[in-house]
């Protein structure tokens, strides 16, 4: 997490020199060539910042490169200013593509992490298979599931109760994912398991109760209906290994 937001603050700096820089560069060559082609190399600039998927370096590097490209490389020279109908649609062209092109990296970078999460949510309900095939001793089956539910969740605590349901009236999630706390359905999307107290989670095989995961919620991180199913099914994995 350090390191992504370490990566988004150079972003935003490059965002703001590097287009500066560049149209800086060309100012001793701004005679010999046509004002499309310093937009092109601009363009490049603002694709190679908004290509860290980070939105605010994006649009400011747009913003950079319209703002220099007009004061360094359109007539009259060194004002904010523009004369020319084509450099006026080559700049708003500059500002509308650099957006565009950042938007599109903003959603690859979305993607990329959702995939990411789904990997690791994989990797939870492989572990808790593995463990169902190897026989594990239900203590040490237990703790470890605990230990996935607990990363999973972003739990303060997890711990399970052997035959056991419903004691206390708990929340409790359930099977397609829902969170169910005081007769209605908890919005998990938005504030995570209800807080100040425990839900449950079952382990069931066969349609038995084998007991439930008691989950102590964290600080309130939104969950995804993603990680709730993948929840369900690592202790469905745990209730066939304990059956």
């Amino acid at each position: 997490m350090a390191r992504q937001v370490s990566r988004d603050r150079l972003a935003v700096l490059a965002g703001l020199a590097a287009p500066l820089a560049l149209a800086a560069i060309l100012v001793p060559f701004r005679a010999g060539f046509p004002d499309t082609d310093a937009a092109l190399a601009l363009q490049l600039v603002v694709t190679g910042v908004a290509a860290n998927g980070y939105r605010l370096a994006g649009i400011l590097a747009a913003v950079s490169a319209a703002a220099w490209f007009d004061f360094f490389l359109t007539m009259p020279y060194e004002r904010f200013t523009i004369t020319r109908r084509a450099d006026i649609q080559t700049t708003v062209l500059l500002l509308a593509v650099g957006v565009a092109v950042t938007e599109i990296a903003v959603w690859g970078r979305r993607q990329h992490g959702a995939a990411s999460r789904r990997a690791g949510y994989l990797d939870g309900i492989n572990a808790a298979a593995r463990a169902v095939a190897t026989g594990s001793s239900p203590a040490a089956l237990t703790e470890q599931v605990c230990g996935q539910l607990t990363r999973l969740l972003s739990l303060s605590s997890c711990r399970f109760q052997a035959g056991a349901a419903g004691i206390g009236n708990p929340a409790r999630l359930i099977r397609d994912g829902r969170v169910m706390s005081g007769g209605r359905v908890w919005d998990a999307d938005r504030e995570g398991l209800p807080p100040g107290t425990d839900t449950e989670l079952l382990a069931e095989a066969g349609g038995l109760l084998q007991g439930r995961f008691l989950l102590t919620p964290g600080t309130g991180k939104p969950l995804t209906l993603e990680q709730r199913l993948a929840a369900v099914t690592i202790a469905h994995q745990a209730g066939a290994a304990l059956s």
